[in-house]
């Protein structure tokens, strides 16, 4: 048997980057999504990595700034989150209700807990089971 040569690929090959507009557009979202959650401020700056109290009023306001590619991301996944819970109900309101409920396959814990751990992986693996039980994969 001949071992072949591996081809490597350049990590940039395929990869989509999320645009300033896009960016802009997530952020406006996100501001949405979060009133809809009914979370708090201190809950909406962790789940943003940490974001200052001011940073996150300034946005409300409609004043979004630069966005930094860590930023992207979570908020790419707090949208892949919402999107997997609109799949899941029918209903909205329950997929809202959804994220502060105990669920006995997070321990005990609700999605809204797990995601205030504040990493990015707790955001990740939140939308891979999500996906997981819609049947995405």
């Amino acid at each position: 048997m001949l071992l072949q040569q591996i081809v490597n690929t350049p990590a940039a090959a395929g990869t989509t980057l999320i645009t300033d507009e896009e960016a802009g557009a997530l952020a406006r979202t996100t501001v949405n999504l979060f009133k809809v959650w009914n979370l708090s401020d201190a809950e909406a700056c962790t789940l943003l990595g940490g974001m200052s109290s001011r940073t996150w009023a300034r946005w409300k306001d409609g004043n979004i700034g630069r966005i930094d590619r860590d930023l992207r991301m979570r908020m790419a996944h707090l949208m892949g989150i919402h999107k997997g819970l609109r799949y899941l109900f029918k209903d909205p309101a329950r997929g809202y209700a959804w994220i502060r409920k105990p669920n006995s396959a997070f321990g005990g814990q609700s999605a809204l807990d797990l995601m205030l751990r504040g990493d990015m992986s707790d955001l990740s693996a939140l939308r891979e089971w999500i996906d997981a039980e819609r049947g995405a994969w």
